[in-house]
């Protein structure tokens, strides 16, 4: 296919999962209430796989097809991005005097930043393990990242009943209403609207069915615009594939803060964050090799530097700064600041 045509199809996929993503994010939102799984376990689960479709199907479809690169260039990149995204809520989103992270401060949403560089940490470590550890078609790495990742939902859920800390952790001054709001106001609307549970779920399996194929679209033309232009599929899975499956956080985040409900648009950053390194997993059963042993230069820097940005936000968090330089609070500047560098130096090692 032609270029023009490729950014056509690359385009109108990325459109499809903006739209199936709001839609998506809504059920889940209503599902999540009237099934009444709140921030239980399932519930939990439920919202990192509905938010990370799009990331689930390019994997799936990137293993299969035996292109790991862009498999392994779309999760470690994705989490670098998505972290991004809160510096667009921040700026874009947030209202007053006050930047996004002293009105969320939480110290939940720092032990929630602490599994996102826990579970980063076991990728670089199972990155320097050798390929010929597998057995059933699963590695040592994959395994630790999903077993870590469910020990931190555990204990998460369990922090967010209470916290042995004044007011169980909830900085003053923060948000006014209770953490989780939007999704009921959600839920209201579409019981005011007269949908059922039904018709509830029905949306969210036609909305999961188009993200999921237009995440395929989208990996498969993305692969193909990247050898058009001498993108290696590292740096395109990282950046410009990244970037469009954060599509539908940045919608929803933007949607919880426009409700008040700063700690829900950060915990979903964090959540989906810590569950893209579950689908190394995925994409090891899938493709039948090694996926962290095959890590690159490239792979092991987006790593660490989502790992670098994390931190900057869980800081943040702690410190609460009161000023906003250019709308944004001095942690999101620093967040910007860095990822700029950030992809430079990427592209310095890809190049």
């Amino acid at each position: 296919m032609s270029l023009p045509l490729l950014l056509l199809i690359f385009a109108g996929a990325g459109v499809a999962i903006w739209i199936a993503g709001i839609s998506l994010s809504n059920q889940t939102d209503v599902l999540s209430t009237r099934l009444h799984l709140g921030s239980a376990l399932g519930g939990l689960i439920l919202l990192a796989v509905a938010t990370n479709l799009p990331e689930i199907a390019i994997v799936a479809s990137a293993s299969l097809s035996g292109n790991v690169g862009v498999a392994v260039g779309n999760i470690l990149g994705g989490i670098a991005i998505q972290t991004v995204v809160l510096v667009v809520l921040d700026i874009a989103g947030v209202r007053g005097d006050r930047p996004l992270t002293y009105r969320a401060a939480s110290l939940v949403l720092v032990l929630e930043a602490l599994l996102v560089v826990a579970v980063l940490a076991v990728v670089i470590t199972g990155t320097q393990l050798p390929a010929d550890l597998i057995a059933f078609r699963l590695t040592p790495g994959p395994v630790l990242i999903a077993v870590l990742w469910v020990a931190g939902l555990f204990l998460l859920r369990r922090a967010g009943r209470s916290l042995p800390w004044h007011e169980s952790g909830q900085a003053p001054d923060g948000q006014n209403r209770p953490r989780g709001h939007k999704r009921d106001h959600t839920e209201q609307q579409a019981s005011a609207k007269g949908t059922s549970t039904t018709k509830s779920a029905l949306i969210f399996t036609a909305a999961a069915l188009v993200t999921l194929l237009a995440g395929v679209f989208l990996e498969s033309s993305g692969d193909a615009i990247a050898d058009h232009i001498g993108l290696s599929g590292v740096l395109f899975g990282a950046t410009v594939l990244a970037a469009a499956t954060s599509l539908p956080e940045v919608s929803t985040g933007l949607a919880s803060v426009k409700h008040g409900d700063y700690q829900l648009a950060v915990s979903d950053i964090f959540g989906g964050n810590a569950f893209l390194p579950v689908l190394f997993l995925a994409a090891t059963l899938l493709s039948g090799k090694a996926v962290l042993p095959q890590a690159q230069n490239t792979d092991i820097y987006l790593t660490a530097l989502a790992m670098l940005l994390t931190l900057v936000y869980a800081a943040g968090l702690l410190f609460r700064p009161r000023r906003r330089v250019g709308r944004m609070g001095l942690d999101s500047l620093v967040v910007l600041t860095l990822y700029v560098l950030g992809l430079a130096g990427l592209f310095a090692i890809a190049t």
